[in-house]
Order: C-alpha cells, then structure tokens, then sequence
C-alpha cells in the first residue's frame, strides 16, 4: 500500500484579512487537488479563537481531501485530526511523533543549518526566508537566496519548502526545490486556483512516501 504523497504547496494562513476573503480564497486555492495543503497560523489569536478557526480549516479540507497542518499546538492538531508544524526554537519531531495518531506529518521551518540538522524525524521542512517576504514588509533578516535554500535542503533528512517571498516568478529560480509554501502569493492573488497551479508547475511532481 502506497501512503499519501506529502504537498507541494502550503499555503499559510493570514488571519488579518477578513475571514470571508480568507476562507475563500483557500477554498479555491484547495479546489487544485491534494498537493495544496493548508497551515492554520494566528499567533495573535487566543487558544479558543485558534481551535475555533482549526475547526473551520478541518472542515474545509476534510471536504475537499486537503491535508491540514496546525502551527505549534499538538493539542489542537489532535482534537481536528490534523497534521503538526513545529516551528523553531519548538519542540522537536521525535517529542511529538509518539503522541500523533500513525499516518500523521509533521513539518518544521529551519532558518539555518542548526535547525536543519535538528530536523531529524521531520517529513517535510518549511525553509525561510529564501526571498523577502511579501506578507511581512518589516521582515529584516537576511534572505537566503536560492544557493542558500539548497544548502539547507542538503542538510535536511526530509524534502524541503521554499517559503518567503515565493511567487511565480520567484519560484522560477528554484528549480528543483521539493515546493513551495506561500501566504499573499495565493491569498491575495486575483485567481487563488490559478496561482496555486502556476506554482505547483513549478516544482518536481510530486514524491511518493515509502510504502507503509
């Protein structure tokens, strides 16, 4: 039996937008298939905003065979069936991988080689910034450019996301990169389906996991 494939586009939440344009937005953008996954990101947010909006995103996935990842809370991964992002400074994969039900991913993001070689036991990483971020204007940290994302990749044991400033033209310059995860590249495009399928053409098709 051949397990899921991991996605090739993440698209990352923005909950400063108004949620009707949110949702909608990731609803078309998910309508592309199963390579779009979706990250539930709102560090503003309180625990019962965030578990309500999990709720909302689950539901919108699990309609459509979306996978789902929830940024930094096991507990409410667990309680609406989704997969986990760990993000840095975090708890590591192997602290989390025992109390996820069999089947379920974990990503992490990496910014330098330390957290990449800290990724052991990760499926999928989120490395940034590759270019300035679009979403993030005052975003000051030095970008790592094409040369240094694949120098990162190498020190991955898992397939690695470029994020951070991702576009179509942009993603262009990464040949080879495993995908992409993106936040205004497809949310505030005027077509979300349309950009979401420019990007994916963008990279490999899609790996296969190992067989279970």
């Amino acid at each position: 039996m051949v397990a899921p494939a991991l996605p090739r586009l993440v698209v990352i939440t923005d909950w400063r937008l108004p949620r009707e344009r949110l949702l909608g937005a990731l609803a078309k953008a998910l309508e592309v298939g199963p390579d779009v996954a979706v990250q539930h990101r709102h560090p503003e947010a309180s625990g019962r905003t965030f578990l309500d909006e999990a709720r909302l995103l689950a539901s919108l996935c699990q309609a459509r065979g979306n996978p789902l990842f929830v940024n930094g809370r096991l507990d409410v991964a667990l309680l609406v069936g989704a997969h986990l992002h760990l993000p840095s400074h975090g708890l590591a994969p192997e602290e989390v991988r025992r109390h996820l039900p069999e089947g379920r991913w974990v990503s992490v993001a990496v910014h330098d080689e330390a957290e990449a070689r800290a990724a052991h036991g990760a499926d999928l990483a989120l490395v940034s910034p590759v270019f300035s971020p679009g979403s993030k204007p005052g975003d000051t940290r030095e970008t790592l450019g094409p040369e240094g994302f694949f120098s990162l990749a190498k020190h991955l044991p898992c397939p690695a996301l470029a994020l951070g400033g991702i576009s179509g033209e942009t993603a262009g310059r990464l040949t080879g990169a495993a995908g992409f995860a993106v936040i205004s590249a497809v949310l505030e495009a005027e077509d979300p389906a349309r950009a979401a399928r420019a990007l994916l053409a963008a990279c490999p098709p899609r790996a296969m996991l190992p067989a279970s």
